[in-house]
């Protein structure tokens, strides 16, 4: 979120500069940093923690929300194949929120400073070569950013920066059994998972899904000249080409577009807009081209006139008389939009609806087109297992 950026670009010193590396081209990192502050202002959470692959936040938790939150849309795979992971990660997030807090006021006390604004944070993780062979695991914690231990995987020892941290340096130390889990998770487990991650993120990236495409219109009342809104709804990547075409030809004049915006399921949705004479309606269409589509779409402009819904009354003609149950279907449920068609549908013991659902489709989506207006517990429990400062 934005108050986290804020957080940490302040306060984060050199751990930021590291986050922000991400991995490069010929390897892959999986990074959680952890921030904690111990005077929150301005609407700052006093502790956040934030899951990075490739440098891309893919999970987030802070003290307000207490609740570990997907970032990407490929997180959603994941939750489906372990139901228990956003609740089991939330309870380590939480146990680290506490631990941190108490490593502020120790830490304040040992430095002998005063209550005012103090930072910690901590910074680990793995990465592991596009070959698959060379990995390494790091982890290193920052007291007012600045460095305070780091983690040698090579001697399972702590580094200590200055005098105050060599006091935690030896309490770690003699805890050998701590040290090696830390190895262990920062060398084996953590790179696991950043396997798993990758092998969700790559079938994530793999798939198509192409757009659901809308035109709605209305008629403006002062001139009469009609609005027609193009929409494209659930589509995935969101690499697409949409535009008002006019005789064939990309057409700008009185073309408005909105913000491509992702939905909860990492699908995006988009529209575009035209004003024109209702006189040239059938010069326009809505173009689109995605890589979910077999072939370029072309959608016509259904318009909000008199004429367009003779069409309609033709369409229902010709239907009625050859499904003399289109016929039962309105004298029960009646004929104009708004009398509860739905409700009438669901508690009228229909059964078979395929024979009505077709042309009352077509005639709500007319009716609804006029009047429409644009618009892992290893991972975790291990990364976050340590003891007080």
């Amino acid at each position: 979120s934005g108050s986290s950026f804020l957080l940490w670009a302040r306060f984060g010193g050199s751990f930021w500069l590291l986050v922000l590396g991400g991995s490069g081209a010929s390897s892959h990192s999986l990074k959680y940093f952890l921030t904690a502050i111990s005077d929150p202002s301005q609407g700052l959470p006093q502790f956040v923690a934030v899951g990075y692959m490739d440098g891309q936040a893919f999970v987030h938790y802070d003290s307000h929300s207490r609740r570990m939150k997907p970032r990407v849309s490929w997180m959603e795979k994941v939750e489906k194949d372990d139901p228990q992971y956003r609740d089991r990660n939330t309870r380590n997030f939480r146990g680290a929120e506490e631990q941190f807090r108490g490593n502020l006021e120790t830490l304040r006390n040992r430095y002998n400073q005063s209550e005012g604004f103090h930072t910690i944070q901590m910074l680990s993780g793995c990465e592991l070569c596009t070959d698959g062979k060379t990995k390494e695991g790091f982890e290193m914690h920052g007291y007012d950013g600045r460095t305070f231990l780091t983690f040698d995987t090579e001697t399972r020892t702590w580094v200590a920066l200055d005098l105050q941290a060599q006091i935690t340096k030896r309490k770690w130390d003699a805890d050998q059994g701590f040290n090696q889990r830390k190895k262990a998770y920062l060398e084996e487990i953590c790179i696991e998972w950043l396997g798993k991650y990758l092998s969700y993120e790559k079938e994530m990236l793999q798939r198509t899904e192409p757009p659901e495409v809308t035109v709605n219109s209305r008629t403006e009342a002062d001139d009469g000249m009609e609005t027609h809104v193009c929409r494209l709804d659930g589509f995935y990547p969101r690499e697409i080409d949409a535009s008002w075409r006019r005789d064939g030809e990309v057409w700008l004049e009185e073309t408005f577009h909105g913000f491509l915006v992702p939905n909860a399921d990492g699908t995006y949705h988009y529209w575009l807009s035209i004003r024109i004479d209702p006189k040239e309606r059938g010069r326009y269409r809505c173009h689109v081209e995605h890589d979910g589509l077999p072939e370029p779409l072309d959608l016509f402009i259904v318009g909000c006139v008199m004429g367009g819904f003779v069409l309609v009354l033709v369409v229902f003609v010709v239907l009625a008389s050859k499904k003399p149950r289109i016929m039962e279907f309105f004298s029960k449920c009646g004929f104009f939009w708004g009398v509860g068609w739905e409700e009438c549908v669901m508690e009228g013991g229909w059964g078979d609806f395929s024979q009505v659902s077709p042309f009352v489709e077509l005639l709500l989506g007319f009716f609804l087109s006029c009047f429409s207006s644009p618009p892992g517990e290893h991972v975790l429990s291990q990364l976050l297992a340590g003891t007080p400062v």
